[in-house]
């Protein structure tokens, strides 16, 4: 037995009992004797985190998280294992078998019941209904989801019995999934409202268990959250959340006495529940998170059974999914700090397979180069290990102009926020003040505008403000795809790397190159009378310039469209043509002759 582990347990035990004091309900002294505590271990997002390993995200991993459920079933036996979805998509050992290599390690952790998550339909329909067929040991349950042709599409709740208490445990999965995953991953199914589905499963279970608990993978953002079920439907006693990724130290107590507990994502923090029932009914419920697992040893049989998976997986990382003719750049100091053609690539893959306007992709996401030759899975794995998945965010040209002076605001210092882009070209001036660097913005060629909505494809680290991208948070997901390997890998069987090559999305400018100028594209000298031609002009070095318009000095010689440029003589003379962008002007003098 873990000696440090079991000290840690009964610390815990014991805070939680001071803290949580207030929450107890006063018990006769006679009913001492039938009080019994239920330990409840939990966890949410996981997205296939199995190591103990900062680089992913991770700090238990599962043969740890196998350790604690052991020490704690030791402590009491009265234990439950709970998972609130988003466990079987995210690092590529998982999603190359669609998730069906994670089952004999949750089999073996020892947990009791899980819900389904958005994530779960990445891999298709099919493919969960038959990663479902394979959990013969560990329910998926959730309430929420019924077929369009009627009748429950998955089974709804599962009933556990611990200590002589009975447990109902039900699931549900947020609405969103229907735009977070593939259209096609969820046709032929009809996700309900989770308000209704609780109140008919909670109507349900009532005479049949003595506590009902929801795992829910709806989150405390959007619409449909955990915290509006806890307050519209009564005689759910613990919701085990998921989805939103949020971190709930020590539970929330909602109205109807609902607790609300969540871990945050991966495997960074370990959630611990304790319910004290009297009579079968709960009196004292706490909640904390577990954070620290330094100290806690790997169970070895979980870790054998990694450590198998990871060798089993050997010979599929070695599929081969592209091939390029150059060595790919994923130089940290240079994805960090300039365009290349991997982030042009990565880019590329995000705008293209989206259909978005354009693309980001933060530096700090690219996390090796790939030799020229063929690409392998592995190769993937190991650029990209992070399993982020793919959003598209709408949002105005000006939030995009704050997201590229945010990336370059620490140039030249190496910066994993540093952007590489596609459908974007800008140019940045590094000896000016951080937030006024950027001089130019074009998108797919065109200005960019600052009030113009556009759609921008990026990871979901980057959505969710990683990096300092707080301007990025709150737009409006349009769109929500796979993981960024399996977008890419999509892209590379499609499309090849060819295009990639360096071409001057992203160039700085000093001194007098980044001065603003305005200058005529397309000019004459001279023009015949009674003909037409149309001058152009480009404004340089100005963020969203205002049109350019056109005048004429003489209007009897020439008149000029102050739109398009297009003069047309009508008399011998000279005229001078004005070309203006807002305080900046440029002009020309044309003769016209006979």
């Amino acid at each position: 037995m873990n000696k440090k582990l079991t000290k840690q347990l009964l610390s815990l035990v014991l805070a939680m009992a001071m803290v949580f004091s207030g929450l107890m309900i006063p018990a006769k002294a006679e009913a001492a004797s039938t009080t019994t505590k239920i330990s409840i271990i939990h966890t949410n997002d996981t997205h296939g985190r199995l190591l103990d390993s900062d680089e992913y995200g991770a700090s238990w991993g599962f043969a740890k998280i196998a350790t604690l459920v052991k020490e704690t079933k030791a402590a009491n036996p009265n234990t439950l294992v709970l998972d609130a979805g988003d466990a079987f998509q995210g690092m590529p050992i998982i999603n190359i078998s669609k998730g069906k290599g994670l089952i004999p390690i949750l089999e073996a952790v020892g947990y009791d019941a899980m819900t389904m998550g958005n994530h779960e339909f990445d891999f298709g329909l099919a493919a969960l209904q038959d990663l479902e067929k394979s959990m013969t040991k560990i329910p998926m349950v959730t309430a929420n989801i019924y077929k369009t042709t009627g009748g429950r599409a998955f089974t709804q709740y599962t009933i556990k019995t611990v200590g002589g208490v009975k447990v109902g445990i039900f699931g549900l999965t947020t609405p969103e999934t229907t735009y977070k995953s593939h259209p096609d991953n969820t046709k032929g199914l009809t996700f309900m409202d989770p308000v209704k589905s609780a109140k008919n499963i909670v109507k349900e279970l009532e005479a049949q268990v003595d506590i009902i608990i929801c795992l829910s993978h709806l989150g405390t953002e959007g619409e449909d959250t955990s915290f509006k079920v806890a307050e519209n439907v009564k005689g759910i006693d613990l919701i085990i959340d998921g989805h939103s990724h949020t971190e709930l130290p020590f539970g929330v107590i909602e109205v109807n006495g609902t607790m609300i507990a969540q871990t945050g994502e991966y495997t960074k923090n370990v959630g611990m529940v304790e319910l004290e029932i009297a009579d079968k009914k709960i009196v004292k419920k706490s909640a904390v998170l577990l954070a620290d697992s330094e100290n806690v040893k790997e169970d070895e049989s979980v870790k054998t059974l990694i450590e198998k998976l990871k060798k089993e997986n050997e010979p599929l990382f070695a599929q081969v999914v592209g091939e390029t003719a150059v060595e790919l750049d994923g130089v940290r100091e240079n994805v960090r700090t300039k365009e290349t053609n991997l982030g042009n690539l990565s880019t590329d893959a995000l705008r293209v397979m989206t259909g978005a306007d354009c693309a980001v992709q933060n530096g700090g996401g690219i996390r090796a180069s790939i030799k020229a030759g063929n690409i392998t899975k592995l190769d993937m794995a190991t650029v990209f290990p992070f399993g982020n998945t793919v959003e598209v965010r709408e949002m105005t040209g000006e939030a995009i102009l704050k997201a590229l002076e945010h990336s370059v605001s620490v140039y030249p210092d190496a910066n994993g926020g540093f952007l590489q882009v596609s459908g974007i070209t800008f140019k940045f001036n590094p000896e000016k003040e951080a937030g006024s660097r950027v001089v130019s913005v074009k998108i797919n060629g065109k200005d960019l505008s600052l009030t113009k909505k556009y759609t921008v494809a990026m990871n979901n680290f980057t959505a969710a403000g990683g990096d300092g991208y707080e301007m990025f948070v709150g737009t409006k997901k349009v769109a929500e795809l796979g993981t960024l390997e399996e977008v890419l890998v999509q892209y590379f069987q499609k499309n090849g790397t060819k295009g990639c090559e360096v071409s001057g999305r992203i160039t700085t400018v000093t001194g007098k190159d980044a001065q603003p100028k305005l200058s005529l594209t397309k000019k004459v000298s001279s023009l015949k009378v009674t003909k037409s031609y149309t001058f152009e002009a480009e404004m340089k070095n100005v963020v969203a310039p205002e049109k350019i318009t056109w005048s004429v000095d003489k209007k009897d010689i020439a008149s000029i469209s102050k739109t398009t440029g297009k003069l047309t003589a009508k008399k011998a003379g000279k005229v001078k043509v004005t070309a203006t962008c807002g305080k900046y002007k440029t002009t020309v003098t044309v003769k016209i002759t006979k």
